[in-house]
C-alpha cells in the first residue's frame, strides 16, 4: 500500500522541526534530578510545535488516526532527538493512551480526557505494571492485586503500582485493577489525594518526564461512567493498546539511531588520527556499514509489523519480535 502524500509531508515537517526547532533544546538545562526536561521546557518546545503544525501529527484534524505505516515515517521524524517526541507530543505513554481513547472512549470522555492530551496541554500515565517482589503482578497483569469494588454509582481502587512511566506531574491517569467481574480500565483526573507517589527511582533515560515511579492507590473513588467499557473489559482494551505501542517504541528508536549514526559518520568523515580520517581506516567503515544494515533491518521490521496492525489484527506475536530486533539493534551499534 503506498503512503499517502499527506503523511510523506507530515514526516518533512517533522523533521525539519526538529532538526532546527528541537535538537537546540537539547543544551537546555531546565532539567530535574533526575535530568528529565521540566514541564515549562516541555510546553514552550510545544507551542512551537503548534505554530510550526507538527503538534500530535498522528492524530487527524478530524479525530482520527494516520494508518501505522503512516504512523511509522512520523513519529521515525520525531525520534531524531531524544526530546522531539516530547515536543511534537508523539511520547510514550501518552501516545498509547491516546490511541486506546480514540478507539475505545466514550465521547464524553474523549472531550474530557482526550482532547486535553491531543492538543498537548495534559501529560498522562498507564497504572498497570506492579511491584513484584511483594506479591504483585509484576508485568504480568492476569496477576494483579490492585483491587477494585463497586461502591454506589462510584467505584474503589487500592493497590501499589510500579514503574509508572510519567506519573509525577501527569494531569491524565488510566488505572488497570481487578474486580469479581476481571479486569477493570478508569480514566482518573491527576493529581489526586488517594493516588500517592512513592518513590521515583533515578533511571539512565533523560527524555521522560515524571519519572517512572512506585504509587499508592488508597481508597480512590472513581465515578462509575469512568470506566472504559464494562467491568471484565480491561484486558481487551490493554491488547488493544498493546501492540501499537510496541510497535510505536520502536518508531522512535529508530529515528534515535539515525541521528545517533549521522552523527557517528560526520565525526569519522572529519577526525584525523594516524595520518588520516577515521572513515578510512578499514575497521571503522565496517562498524558504519553494520549499523547502516541495523537500520535497514529495523526499517523494514517496523513496517512489517505496521502493515499487519493495518490489517485489523492485534499482532501481538509480530511487536513482539519487532521490538526485541530493534531494541537489539538499537543496543548494539547506538
Amino acid at each position: 500500500m503506498t503512503l499517502s502524500a499527506q503523511a510523506l509531508d507530515l514526516a518533512a515537517r517533522v523533521e525539519a522541526f526538529v532538526r532546527d526547532v528541537v535538537v537546540p533544546y537539547e543544551k537546555d538545562l531546565r532539567r530535574d534530578h533526575h535530568g528529565a526536561p521540566l514541564d515549562e521546557m516541555v510546553m514552550e518546545m510545544r507551542e512551537k510545535a503548534r505554530a510550526a503544525g507538527v503538534l500530535t501529527p498522528h492524530v487527524l484534524p478530524d479525530g482520527g488516526h494516520l494508518t501505522q505505516r503512516e504512523t511509522a515515517i512520523v513519529l521515525q521524524k520525531s525520534g531524531l532527538s531524544p526530546l522531539g517526541p516530547l515536543a511534537c507530543n508523539t511520547m510514550a505513554p501518552d501516545e498509547g493512551n491516546m490511541y486506546l481513547l480514540g478507539k475505545v472512549g466514550s465521547p464524553d470522555l474523549k472531550e474530557r480526557f482526550l482532547k486535553p492530551m491531543v492538543d498537548g496541554h495534559a501529560r498522562s500515565a498507564f497504572f498497570m505494571t506492579e511491584p513484584a517482589l511483594e506479591g504483585g503482578a509484576g508485568s504480568d497483569p492476569s496477576m494483579m492485586q490492585t483491587t477494585c469494588k463497586p461502591d454506589g454509582n462510584h467505584w474503589v481502587i487500592n493497590g501499589r503500582k510500579a514503574f509508572i512511566t510519567g506519573a509525577e506531574g501527569a494531569k491524565v491517569g488510566i488505572v488497570m485493577a481487578k474486580a469479581e467481574e476481571g479486569a477493570c480500565m478508569f480514566l482518573v483526573d491527576l493529581p489526586d489525594p488517594a493516588i500517592r507517589i512513592e518513590h521515583v527511582p533515578n533511571t539512565i533515560d533523560n527524555s521522560m518526564p515524571g519519572g517512572h515511579a512506585t504509587v499508592i492507590i488508597d481508597n480512590l473513588r472513581v465515578p462509575a461512567d469512568q470506566m472504559l467499557g464494562q467491568a471484565g473489559e480491561g484486558f481487551k482494551y490493554a491488547q488493544i493498546r498493546l501492540s501499537p505501542a510496541r510497535l510505536s517504541h520502536c518508531m522512535r528508536w529508530h529515528g534515535c539511531c539515525e541521528r545517533a549514526h549521522e552523527i557517528a559518520t560526520d565525526y569519522a568523515n572529519r577526525r584525523m588520527a594516524f595520518g588520516k580520517q577515521l572513515i578510512d581506516h578499514e575497521g571503522v567503515g565496517f562498524m558504519l556499514a553494520e549499523n547502516l544494515i541495523d537500520l535497514k533491518q529495523a526499517q523494514l521490521m517496523i513496517d512489517w509489523c505496521a502493515s499487519v496492525l493495518d490489517t485489523g489484527s492485534l499482532g501481538t506475536v509480530e511487536s513482539s519480535m519487532t521490538k526485541v530486533a530493534v531494541s537489539r539493534g538499537a543496543d548494539a551499534h547506538c
